[in-house]
């Protein structure tokens, strides 16, 4: 081979390398298509303004054990189970995000869109919670759910789905103090917003729900060990406390809720490093938030501490991706990436963490040669863990069959991050492997919020 051939393809070689690893992406394509995604999980009647077209209503009957009107909410993942922790949790990182990084989602064009998918939540949480004193924390067997493969809307329409109802003498603790987090954050963004009335409803629900939480407690598997079959409480429910006093904190300014979280840090023994910021462990969060809103050296060197053992010492795949857990590997990575993007807007190491966030982002999105965002980018995922997007067109049926077919989905779910890959960058695009291949709510919740920040730097 000649020298300057040589030289040729080296070059040619290193140019490919680069435009790989620095590829810029469409930040703001990839938000709208992720509220797509929301869009396709709704529940209940849906409105005229529906952008799905093989979706249609679905479960409008679900009802609370003394009538309540339960419908509505989003359904967790490729099944119809309402969740209620992973749900909240959802969307409160969903509102962190909103609040934070509006400008992401107004260069996108998606600010309208993005409150239409928050308050399709926050209105199933205001009917979820019809006293001060009660909470329906699921909606729906799980066990039943799973035996079935098919539409939502083909659901029996006069089967009345079971629901849990935590009370003051099964207490629920993590999910009310959850979902009093998600209500005050969002509180906040639809008062900046001008619309004083939803704000004061979400916030009067908040302060309820916290009071509830905090003065009734008890773990919400321990009430419901039906729930705790699928969703478990690991961690307890002091990181929720902590959260939820940051968050009315925030929203309110009112000392009692300062005053509390500075109680909640000690009593719970929350400044340690996590390991995580998941549906079930927010204290990373907290503390990047309480670095944020109250500025004490304590706050600051904790989100300093998990967000540099984040970026250097978590455990990487050989091409580049923090590996937190194997289920839902893409989802961690996300949370952390939106967690320590709130750390930088802090002031702390932001170049170090906006930076680390990027790489990871870009990873889903394709940059080391395939992406994990249904319809977006290079080699798609084609085959999400996830019922309705499997079935074809009507009159066409639905049912386990479709399940189990080779091909494609027959629709495609637009935004959806999936599971994700191994320890070893290894990823089965297969219909059958939930633990790599099922798309979620809380999946796609950090990682939007990190999109818009993204698009904000891009």
């Amino acid at each position: 081979m000649s020298v300057l051939k040589f030289i040729v393809i080296t070059l040619l070689g290193l140019f490919c390398y680069v435009a790989v690893t620095t590829a810029q992406y469409n930040y703001g394509e990839v938000i709208e298509k992720s509220l797509l995604f929301y869009e396709a999980q709704r529940l209940g009647r849906l409105p005229s303004s529906n952008r799905i077209p093989w979706r249609g209503d679905a479960f409008v009957s679900d009802r609370g054990q003394n009538g309540e009107d339960l419908s509505g909410g989003y359904c967790d993942a490729g099944d119809f189970v309402k969740f209620g922790f992973p749900f909240t949790s959802a969307m409160t990182m969903l509102a962190w995000g909103m609040a934070d990084f509006k400008a992401g989602y107004v260069k996108a064009g998606q600010w309208d869109y993005a409150k239409d998918a928050l308050k399709w939540g926050l209105d199933y949480m205001i009917k979820s919670h019809p006293e001060p004193n009660v909470l329906y924390v699921q909606v729906g067997d799980a066990n039943v759910d799973h035996s079935y493969w098919g539409r939502p809307e083909d659901w029996p329409t006069d089967e009345i789905r079971p629901t849990l109802r935590a009370t003051t003498r099964l207490p629920a603790s993590e999910v009310a103090a959850e979902q009093a987090a998600a209500m005050a954050a969002a509180s906040g963004i639809y008062r900046a917003d001008g619309d004083n009335a939803y704000a004061s409803t979400l916030l009067q629900h908040a302060r309820d729900l916290y009071t509830f939480a905090t003065t009734n407690r008890g773990k919400y598997s321990d009430s419901f060990p039906e729930a705790a079959e699928y969703y478990e409480s690991y961690s307890g429910f002091g990181d929720e406390f902590l959260w939820a006093a940051a968050w009315l904190y925030r929203v309110t300014n009112e000392s009692k809720f300062q005053q509390d979280y500075e109680r909640f840090y000690t009593e719970f023994d929350l400044n340690g490093r996590p390991v995580e910021a998941s549906w079930d462990d927010k204290a990373a969060q907290a503390q990047v938030l309480l670095a944020k809103v109250d500025g004490s050296n304590k706050y600051v060197n904790a989100a300093r501490t998990f967000c540099d053992w984040v970026v250097d010492q978590a455990p990487k795949t050989p091409k580049g991706l923090v590996f937190i857990s194997q289920w839902g590997s893409l989802r961690h990575a996300a949370n952390v990436a939106l967690t320590c993007l709130q750390a930088a807007e802090a002031g702390i190491n932001a170049s170090k963490y906006r930076a680390f966030a990027k790489q990871q982002i870009d990873y889903m999105l394709g940059s080391t040669g395939r992406s994990f965002v249904c319809g977006y980018g290079n080699n798609p995922p084609q085959r999400p863990h996830h019922a309705s997007s499997s079935c074809p067109n009507r009159p066409a049926p639905c049912d386990w069959d479709d399940f189990s077919k080779p091909g494609p989905n027959s629709q495609v779910l637009h935004g959806a991050l999936v599971g994700g890959p191994n320890r070893q960058d290894q990823y089965n695009d297969d219909r059958e492997d939930y633990v790599a291949n099922e798309v979620t709510i809380d999946y796609n919740a950090g990682f939007q919020g990190a999109l818009a920040a993204l698009n904000i730097l891009n």
